[in-house]
C-alpha cells in the first residue's frame, strides 16, 4: 500500500502533478525563447529559461518537433480559453473582441518558423493547422456575434475571413522595424464598427 506525502498526496500522484508541472514550466520557457530567438533556439537555452535540465526537456518533449507542436497546443488552448472568459469580463462585446484579437496577434508572431521546424513531418503540421482552426474559428465566431447582437459592429464578418485578414497583416513584421501590424489591425477593427459606434 503506498504511503502519503505531506500534503495527503500519494508520491505517484505527486510524481505526476511535479511532472506537468514541469511540462508547463518548459511550454510556457520554450514560448518565450521562440519570440526572442526562434523555433531553432538551442535546448540548452530553454532548458536555461524554465529552470531545468536538458534531460527534463528531453524525458517530456523527445525531438524539437515533439516540443514546437506542444507549445503550439498549448498556446492554441490559451487562445481559445481566453474568448469566453474576456466576453464574461470586458466592458462590452467589440472590447472582448478586441483583448482577444490582441492575444490572437501575439500567439501569429510567436508562430513564426513553425512550417519549417515541422516540415520534415507535414502530417503533423496538418494536424496542427487543422486543430487550430476548430480551436479558434468557434471563438472568434462567438465574439463577433456578440459584438453584432450589442449593435457594436455591422453584420456579415466571417471568422475564417477575419483571422486570416489579421494573419495576413501579421507576416513579416518581424523583418521591418517599421511596420506594425497591430495599426493597421486596429483600422480593420474600426471598418467593422457600426456607425454610431465610432
Amino acid at each position: 500500500m503506498a504511503t502519503e506525502g505531506p500534503a495527503g498526496e500519494s508520491p505517484s500522484r505527486s510524481k505526476r502533478s511535479d511532472a506537468q508541472r514541469n511540462r508547463q514550466t518548459v511550454l510556457t520557457a520554450a514560448a518565450e525563447v521562440f519570440v526572442t530567438s526562434g523555433v531553432d533556439a538551442p535546448i540548452r537555452q530553454i532548458a536555461a529559461q524554465a529552470g531545468v535540465g536538458m534531460a527534463t526537456i528531453y524525458r517530456h518533449f523527445p525531438t524539437r518537433a515533439d516540443l514546437v507542436t506542444a507549445v503550439y497546443h498549448h498556446q492554441i488552448e490559451a487562445c481559445a480559453e481566453a474568448g469566453p472568459r474576456l466576453l464574461a469580463s470586458a466592458d462590452s462585446p467589440l472590447d472582448a473582441l478586441r483583448q482577444w484579437i490582441d492575444l490572437f496577434v501575439d500567439f501569429l508572431v510567436t508562430k513564426h518558423g513553425l512550417a519549417d521546424a515541422l516540415r520534415s513531418d507535414s502530417d503533423r503540421f496538418a494536424a496542427l493547422h487543422a486543430y487550430f482552426l476548430d480551436r479558434l474559428l468557434p471563438v472568434c465566431a462567438q465574439l463577433l456575434d456578440a459584438a453584432v447582437e450589442a449593435d457594436e459592429i455591422k453584420p456579415g464578418t466571417q471568422p475564417y475571413e477575419l483571422m486570416r485578414g489579421i494573419g495576413n497583416l501579421c507576416i513579416g513584421c518581424d523583418n521591418d522595424p517599421r511596420y506594425d501590424p497591430r495599426r493597421l489591425i486596429a483600422l480593420l477593427l474600426q471598418g467593422l464598427r457600426q456607425s454610431q459606434a465610432r
